[in-house]
């Protein structure tokens, strides 16, 4: 018995189960984007209103601190963060041209008080790619 050779391969139903596929991934993918998908949130104690506000904490060129727009002294800064609570945000503005040991001061009162969501702002430099 002679074997016959194959003249062409029938890629028919590989193309059939890749349309089935790339359909699924993309109403999947649809779904999941748009949160199309009821789902039901589980319950916490804490809400989005026990959240409190972001406090501001600048530092001017001459090395003065102002907390929520009141200056303040190093240990008036502690007392007045040591009332609020650990997990509210702070963001710290320094100006560039503060010495860097009024920046650590600053930051190291705010560690030692166990504050760990801490922002630094700056701005964006001006000519730089990318």
């Amino acid at each position: 018995m002679e074997e016959k050779s194959f003249d062409y391969i029938n890629v028919i139903p590989l193309v059939d189960v890749m349309l089935v596929l790339l359909t699924i991934v993309l109403t999947g993918a649809t779904f999941i984007v748009s949160g199309a998908l009821p789902i039901q949130l589980p319950k916490a104690a804490a809400t989005q209103t026990d959240v409190v506000a972001a406090c501001t904490i600048e530092i001017n060129a001459q090395g003065r601190i102002f907390f929520q727009g009141t200056a303040v002294g190093s240990n008036e800064l502690a007392s007045r963060l040591s009332e609020l609570p650990r997990l509210t945000p702070l963001t710290i503005k320094a100006d560039a041209r503060c010495s860097m040991q009024a920046f650590v001061d600053v930051f190291d009162v705010v560690k030692l008080l166990g504050f760990s969501c801490i922002d630094l702002q700056t701005e964006k430099k001006h000519g730089q790619a990318g």
